[in-house]
């Protein structure tokens, strides 16, 4: 399907923004980009004008608002109190990303997106806050509330989803609980962050990719689909799971290197919520996956007639990059 002259224009706009938060030497420069960001995300919401995108983009545009004027109030107090005034920019960054404790508006926006506006938000709306919170960890202050939303959003991206049947929503509580893993990679190195996130951008997309591709977005829907091929029934175990970190998936392979580093560097506590998280969340995907494997049974006689394409690379590409892991277990291992 051909992307729309307007939605291009936008997404132009939104990578155009995104390069000027993160390569600005200012925090004026970076706030603009942030909210071009913004004004260039709001059009791409509402291209189906329908209550729940409406309100989805109203609720967005709420909170990134507010975010930009704790920015702007920051700067009053950058030459007076200028440990506050870091404070401060990076409650305001911590909000425009989702993560807690500001996370109560990203699954309630995400209930209002399509599939393909979930991508935006999950991964390239965190590209230039991620970033920017890089340029302040400079005090002992900002690292250890960084830690601290680390821990918050391991505990609720884990709990949050438990009791979900909206793919969506489960879908924005593994994102908040992968922000934990973000943070701490990234209070170890700019270069750790950016392999942990390209790994979870690449999962998340196929996993995205996936659900767009069978217009699945409850639980309750994925036990009526029919069963396609051999090779649907492996692409979404494989996808959820490799997004869970069970090993030997791709997904597994960040966080063991920076489960290494963590224990090396002497954060068990940390650690300890992370891993505990990580096993929650598999749980909720297993919750997705075991009805899937026993309901969508060539045998069964109640799903539906829905036909596909059997032939699409998506579901080749998404088995092949999730078993990575497990293909070249050792290349990843850190001795």
């Amino acid at each position: 399907m051909a992307i729309p002259m307007s939605s291009f224009f936008f997404l132009l706009l939104l990578v155009m923004s995104l390069i000027l938060s993160i390569s600005s030497s200012s925090w004026f420069g970076a706030w603009i980009g942030l909210e071009l960001n913004l004004l260039s995300f709001i059009p791409l919401i509402a291209t189906k004008m329908n209550s729940y995108s409406s309100e989805a983009a109203l609720k967005y545009f709420l909170v990134q608002a507010l975010a930009s004027s704790l920015i702007i109030m920051s700067t009053s107090l950058a030459l007076t109190y200028p440990y506050m005034s870091s404070f401060i920019i990076l409650m305001a960054l911590l909000l425009k990303l989702g993560a807690a404790p500001f996370h109560f508006w990203f699954p309630q926006v995400m209930m209002g997106l399509m599939w393909t506006q979930i991508i935006i938000l999950m991964i390239i709306q965190k590209i230039a806050p991620m970033l920017l919170i890089s340029y302040l960890m400079e005090t002992d202050l900002i690292l250890k509330t960084l830690i601290l939303s680390a821990i918050f959003s391991a505990v609720v991206g884990a709990l949050g989803g438990l009791n979900n049947m909206s793919l969506r929503k489960i879908m924005a509580f593994s994102s908040i609980n992968h922000m934990s893993w973000m943070f701490m990679a990234l209070t170890i190195s700019e270069t750790m962050w950016l392999m942990y996130f390209i790994f979870y951008s690449t999962i998340s997309i196929s996993v995205v990719l996936l659900f767009n591709y069978l217009q699945i977005y409850n639980i309750s829907s994925m036990l009526t689909l029919s069963p396609l091929t051999s090779i649907t029934p492996l692409a979404i175990p494989m996808a959820l799971l490799s997004m869970g970190g069970l090993p030997p998936f791709t997904g597994f392979i960040p966080k063991w290197i920076l489960i290494q580093i963590m224990m090396d560097s002497n954060m068990m506590i940390s650690l300890v919520f992370l891993l505990s998280s990580a096993l929650i969340t598999l749980f909720f995907y297993l919750r997705i996956i075991i009805p899937f494997f026993l309901l969508s049974s060539p045998s069964m006689s109640f799903y539906n007639k829905m036909k596909y394409n059997n032939n699409s690379i998506y579901f080749y590409s998404f088995i092949f990059f999730n078993l990575i892991g497990l293909m070249f277990p050792l290349t990843f291992i850190v001795p």
